[in-house]
Order: C-alpha cells, then sequence, then structure tokens
C-alpha cells in the first residue's frame, strides 16, 4: 500500500486547521511592509523644511522615530509569527513521518541504512522549517516591499524607476543560476551527510574489532571522504552566496551614483531625473531598501532550494511502501487464534516452505539464491550450513519477512511471512543472533522488549526455561534490575536472548550463529538451554562450522 501524503499536502493540512495564525501572519506582514514604507517619506518632509529654511515641527520629528521604531517592532513580531507557523508545520511533518514508521515492514529497516532515516527525521524536517523562517514566506514578504518601493519610486523620479526595472531582470536572471547550481550542492550535501550519519554508529558498534584488526586509519579515511563531499558541496554554495550580496551592493551604489549625478545636470536630463534634497534622501532611502530585500532573497533563494532537497527526501520516504492494509487491519486475537489452532492454514503440517526462490540483493548482479526449494515440517530441527556469503543468514531473514524473494514464494504455515501483522511476528517467530542487542531498561524489559502483552509470569518462564531463573531472582532487585554490561557474562546475555526469543511462545525459532563466539564451556551451557526452548518447535538455525553439540541436536542439515 502506497501512502498518499506528501510534504505539500500535510502543509495544506496544518494550514486548514490553524486558520486563525495564518490570518495573524499575512496581517502582520501586510502591516510591517505599509510601515516599512512611511519613514522615507517622513524624512523627505523634513529635510524639504530644512533646506527651504524653516523649522520642523516637533511631532513630525517624533513621529519619525515612532514610525522607525515601531517598524522595528513589527518586523520582529513578523519573525516571531513566521517561526511558529514553522514550528507548527514541522511538529506536523514528523509526527505524520512517525506514523508512517508503524505502517512499514520490516523489510524497510533491514534494506535502508539508519543513518539516511535519522537524517530525513531530523535535518531534512529542519530545512522544512527553514522554507517558512527563511525562505518562502520570508521571500514573498520581501517580493511584495521590492514591489511597493518601486511604485513609490516612480512616483518620485521617472529615470530611477527606469533604472530598477531594467536591473532587476539581470539580477533576476542571475538568481535563477545560482538557484540551480544550489539545489545540486544541496542535494550533494544532504546524501553526504546521511552517509556520514550511518557510518558513526556502524563505527562504534563494531570499534572493538575495528581495533583488533588495526583499521581504525580506514576508517578514519572512509569517514573523511564522506566529510570531505559534504564540504565541497556545501562550500559551492557558500561560494554562490558570497558572490551574490556583493553584486547586489555594487549594483545598488552604482544606481544611486548614477541618479545623483543626473539630477546635477541641467535641461532635460534634470527634468528626468531631478529632484530636491528631501525627495532624494527618501529616494537614497528607498533604492537602500529595495536591494536589502532583494539581497536577502539571495539567500532566501538558498534556504528554498536546501528545503526543496529537504522536501524530495521527505516525499520519498512518504512513498514508501507499507504493510498491506489487509494485515495490518487484522485483529490480534483472530491471527494468533488462526496461528494457534492452525484454523484457515494451507498445510499445517509444514511449517516452511519455499518454492523456486529467486533472491539478489538490489545493489548486486548475482543471485544468491536461483530456483531454490525448501520444506521443513512442523518441531524439525534443522541447521542451515556453508561457507560465508553463501545465504545463510539472508535465508532466515526471508523465512521471518524481512526480505522479500524477487520471483518464487515462501510460506509460513502456508502463509506469506510479509503478511504478518508486525503485532503478531512475535508469536510466530523467535530470533536469536550472535551478539545480545541491550535496550534501556531493566532485566525483565530485555526479555519483553517493553511488549505490555508479555506478562511478568511469561517473562519468568522464559528465564527459567533457558537456566536463568535463579540467577537473576539473586540478583539486588530480581527481574526488575537494571541492566548493565558487566551485570552479566557473555554467554548468560547469550541466554537471555534466547529468552527475549521465546517469551512470546513462538512456533519458529530462528538462530544466527549463537554459539560463533562462545568458548567450549559456555557453548555447552547455551545448547543445552537451546534444547529446552526448542521443545515443540520448529527450528532453524546458521551455522558457519558445526560443533559437536549441534550436529546431536538438529534433525537435518541443508548445505548452501
Amino acid at each position: 500500500m502506497k501512502n498518499k501524503s506528501s510534504v505539500i499536502r500535510i502543509i495544506g493540512e496544518m494550514i486548514g486547521k490553524n486558520p486563525g495564525l495564518c490570518f495573524l501572519l499575512l496581517f502582520v506582514i501586510g502591516v510591517s511592509i505599509c510601515f516599512s514604507l512611511l519613514p522615507p517619506l517622513v524624512l523627505e518632509r523634513i529635510v524639504d523644511t530644512l533646506t527651504a529654511g524653516e523649522e520642523i515641527a516637533l511631532s513630525i520629528a517624533v513621529a519619525y522615530f515612532v514610525m522607525v521604531a515601531f517598524s522595528g517592532l513589527l518586523d520582529a513580531a513578523k519573525e516571531s509569527m513566521i517561526t511558529a507557523f514553522g514550528q507548527k508545520t514541522t511538529h506536523r511533518i514528523r509526527s505524520v513521518m512517525s506514523e508512517k514508521l508503524k505502517r512499514l515492514p520490516s523489510s524497510y529497516y533491514v534494506e535502508r541504512e539508519q543513518g539516511v532515516t535519522s537524517s530525513r527525521f531530523v535535518n531534512d524536517v529542519n530545512t522544512v522549517e527553514n522554507l517558512f523562517t527563511s525562505g518562502i514566506i520570508s521571500m514573498a514578504a520581501d517580493l511584495c516591499k521590492l514591489i511597493s518601493i518601486l511604485c513609490i519610486v516612480f512616483s518620485k523620479s521617472l529615470g530611477l524607476g527606469l533604472l530598477l526595472i531594467l536591473a532587476t531582470p539581470l539580477l533576476f536572471l542571475m538568481t535563477r543560476q545560482f538557484q540551480k547550481r544550489m539545489l545540486k550542492a544541496q542535494m550533494e550535501n544532504r546524501e553526504a551527510v546521511g552517509r556520514t550519519n550511518q557510518q558513526i554508529p556502524e563505527t562504534l558498534k563494531n570499534m572493538r574489532t575495528i581495533r583488533v584488526l588495526g583499521q581504525e586509519t580506514y576508517m578514519l579515511h572512509r569517514y573523511g571522504d564522506t566529510i570531505e563531499q559534504s564540504y565541497r558541496a556545501q562550500e559551492r554554495s557558500n561560494f554562490y552566496d558570497a558572490v551574490y550580496s556583493p553584486i547586489v551592493v555594487s549594483v545598488s551604489s552604482l544606481l544611486i551614483g548614477i541618479v545623483m549625478a543626473a539630477s546635477a545636470q541641467s535641461g532635460t536630463v534634470q527634468v528626468f531625473f531631478g529632484m530636491t534634497a528631501g525627495t532624494a534622501a527618501a529616494v537614497i532611502a528607498y533604492v537602500s531598501n529595495f536591494f536589502g530585500p532583494l539581497e536577502s532573497i539571495g539567500m532566501e533563494i538558498q534556504n528554498i532550494q536546501s528545503a526543496v532537497a529537504g522536501v524530495q527526501r521527505i516525499n520519498e520516504f512518504l512513498r514508501e511502501t507499507e504493510i498491506k492494509k489487509s494485515s495490518m487491519e487484522t485483529k490480534p486475537e483472530e491471527s494468533e487464534y488462526a496461528l494457534e489452532t492452525g484454523c484457515c492454514l494451507k498445510d499445517n503440517r509444514t511449517a516452511v516452505r519455499i518454492s523456486h526462490m529467486y533472491f539478489r540483493y538490489h545493489n548486486q548482479d548475482g543471485d544468491i539464491f536461483r530456483d531454490f526449494n525448501l520444506t521443513v515440517s512442523e518441531g524439525e530441527s534443522i541447521i542451515l550450513a556453508g561457507r560465508t556469503g553463501a545465504g545463510k543468514t539472508t535465508l532466515v531473514k526471508l523465512v521471518a519477512g524481512l526480505y522479500h524473494p524477487q520471483q518464487g514464494e515462501v510460506q509460513i504455515f502456508g502463509k506469506n511471512p510479509e503478511s504478518i501483522p508486525e503485532e503478531d511476528k512475535r508469536k510466530w517467530f523467535g530470533y536469536v543472533e550472535q551478539q545480545f542487542r541491550m535496550i534501556p531498561g531493566t532485566v525483565g524489559d530485555q526479555v519483553s522488549l517493553l511488549d505490555p502483552r508479555i506478562r511478568e509470569g511469561q517473562i519468568r518462564y522464559a528465564l527459567k526455561l533457558v537456566g536463568l531463573g535463579e540467577i537473576v531472582e539473586s540478583l539486588p532487585q530480581g527481574i526488575h534490575t537494571p541492566c548493565t554490561e558487566g551485570l552479566l557474562s557473555q554467554g548468560q546475555f547469550q541466554l537471555l536472548s534466547i529468552a527475549r526469543a521465546i517469551a512470546a511462545d513462538p512456533k519458529i525459532l530462528l538462530l544466527d550463529e549463537i554459539t560463533a563466539n562462545l568458548d567450549s564451556e559456555t557453548e555447552a551451557m547455551v545448547l543445552s538451554a537451546l534444547r529446552s526452548a526448542s521443545q515443540n518447535r520448529t527450528v532453524i538455525s546458521v551455522s558457519h562450522r558445526l560443533y559437536d553439540g549441534e550436529r546431536d541436536h538438529f534433525a537435518r542439515m541443508v548445505c548452501l
């Protein structure tokens, strides 16, 4: 199922739910623009009065300073309103993205890099906020201000107005060129940031291996390459912005110089460009105000282009294929009943059936499995053996529905594993990896994974079944003891991972080289726990090399 949400649709919904905020924002922007145009007109009258040798009324001077101060206050209010609007929008976008995460299949988390997803939630959504705080809304306000200034300048000096009209298209064409280059640089920067976010947790997770193998230099260069790519892309974007601003300032100074020189001439030129001293002061203020927003538009274009890149990546995320609606709407009690009784299953004597399966990774050309077939009976224990890279772990993930084949089918008790609702998968599968993955919480939380459906009695039974019952009870707070790295031994943590896998009483137990990193004594302890945990369950185990205990435990070996 495809989600039809997009960033534009989300923004539209947010506007519809907050009409008062939107109206107030537009009102403040309009009033702010009007008050920014008034001080130069008052300044014109003050200067003309002084050049005529007359005294200035105190009320006019006070009015000028009040208008300038009030214009500044309105600008601050405008920025605050824009910021509030942007924050509400980004909050709504993140909420929709979080809901999207709940509807994504497990294969999404396996096939996608974690750093890329987190980058979309943090960096890309932040750029969408910039779209409002210093992007499209600010640019629209600046454009309105430019048009208003242009109208006033025309009324004061026809010649200067024509010069501004001639200069504006040239600056606009230059801005368009900068816009294209900024977009390309921002896209490259976002991709590099995503790769960097992935490499940091990956490096930390494998730090021990990196140090043992002396690969610090390699990882440093690998990380440095992505940082360099991001730096170069950002540098290009900064270069375009740095070049744009001086050009705008130079054109502003040139136009003012031309007008002032022309005003000093006589004849037709003086009529075309001529103005009083007060008008000259007002025009200089307006020209400065004209090119100030135009200069800001250059920076706003950069923010808009950055936001466009972020919007594209967010939309890609929102378009990700979701869990099928029929699977999501399955009632837990119905799916669990079907599992417990075998109701509506095509063949409840066959636990796993793989038929004519073809599978390859998206970034690889060769097939890992080609016309592969496998049948595992209910209650049977098999071991998958073969060289590294033969596809043992991949096959386990295909059975669990984390991957899906390009051709053929995988069935678990007659059902497609991808169609099993996410909330029910613990009733179908128990999965044990080589290393124990700790979560923040107590020892009991490690078993339940904070699933409220796993009751305390189930936690204690699972711990007892794998031989950890007495050990955990001897801890200061029993199963409520906070779990830390040094609380248990490596072997005991592996037993804890088995307890986690069987806590929901799954029908199929998937083991991924769970004894690969254990010594012989710990291995025997784990295999003993495994024998208890495997009773009345179908077991599929992955092993790079066979141990004596494993040969005795498994009824059949499948070589890949």
